[in-house]
């Protein structure tokens, strides 16, 4: 086995506060199927198949179903499957925490981010600030905010304009920007460029930019989020450049999620938020690496 005695009850405890959290600002713990006919066709993001059908690698289409069914604040806490992630931060089958919040944006789910991770930083033993890897991180509000095109400027080689038409964006974002952020407080990174947001919606006033925000602390990216597209005819589209992205590059082009499509005409205005459970111990355990928090290691089964 893994992760040591000390990390997997810190890790239960994480868990716990994550539910008392939501519990107590009256969101409804959800629960939806892991094996799905149709997962969202991202160009970068490999879903194991499953007989005919494929393992989420997020919950992010059914939630979404939920918001148009009429639950307005959701959360969930589950097991997700990603093809060819493997190494000191990533692992094929990791625990997503991910919520979200009708008639809110991505502004405001930066702020639920800092009481969240803030709260279950207290819970388990911390104060306003917590200690990795011999550097202390200021956890009092507010956060650090930094746009894309500002990151790109002061730490990368390339601009972002020649990153995305290089297809060098993640590249640069992994290997020039992700180790320079979120050091002496956490940092949200927002404002992406429109082709790296597939499911978030366009940002007002400027089209080429996406609705999104990563979050990082210590050079740790610990959340993926946005304001929802809630347009059925523009996600169609979204989808269907995504698709020829993965033709292009010989990937298992995916089904059209036709139903998700269907109920985005009733979805409200909404932000999510996807953060990783495994990377969120790590954080507060002081631990390098992802073996040192999970119970199991795939190369131990």
């Amino acid at each position: 086995m893994s992760g040591n005695h000390k990390n997997l009850h810190l890790r239960a405890g994480i868990i716990q506060a994550i539910r008392e959290f939501f519990i107590n600002r009256n969101y409804l713990e959800v629960e939806t199927p892991y094996r799905i006919p149709a997962p969202a066709p991202e160009a970068h993001i490999d879903a194991p198949s499953s007989e005919s059908w494929y393992l989420h690698t997020s919950p992010e289409l059914c939630m979404k179903r939920m918001l148009s069914a009429g639950y307005p604040r959701i959360f969930q806490i589950c097991k997700c499957f990603r093809k060819n992630e493997r190494g000191e931060r990533h692992i094929p089958e990791f625990t997503l925490l991910e919520w979200y919040t009708a008639e809110n944006i991505y502004l405001d789910m930066m702020d639920q981010c800092e009481e969240l991770v803030r709260f279950v930083a207290a819970k388990t033993g911390n104060g306003d600030s917590i200690s990795y890897q011999g550097k202390e991180i200021d956890l009092n509000r507010p956060w650090d905010r930094m746009t894309v095109s500002d990151a790109f400027h002061r730490y990368s080689p390339i601009s972002v304009e020649r990153a995305v038409a290089e297809d060098r964006f993640d590249e640069m974002i992994a290997f020039e920007i992700e180790p320079n952020l979120g050091f002496k407080k956490p940092l949200f990174l927002y404002d992406y460029p429109a082709c790296k947001g597939v499911l978030a919606k366009l940002k007002s006033g400027d089209k080429s930019l996406a609705e999104r925000f990563e979050l990082y602390i210590s050079g740790i990216e610990l959340c993926n989020a946005f304001t929802e597209l809630t347009n059925p005819y523009e996600q169609r589209k979204r989808f269907e450049e995504e698709q020829q992205l993965r033709r292009l590059s010989g990937k298992t082009e995916y089904p059209v999620p036709e139903k998700f499509l269907e109920s985005l005409k009733y979805m409200p205005e909404a932000t999510g938020n996807a953060l990783g459970v495994d990377r969120l111990v790590m954080l507060l355990a002081d631990a390098v690496c992802i073996d040192a928090v999970v119970a199991f290691t795939p190369e131990e089964l």
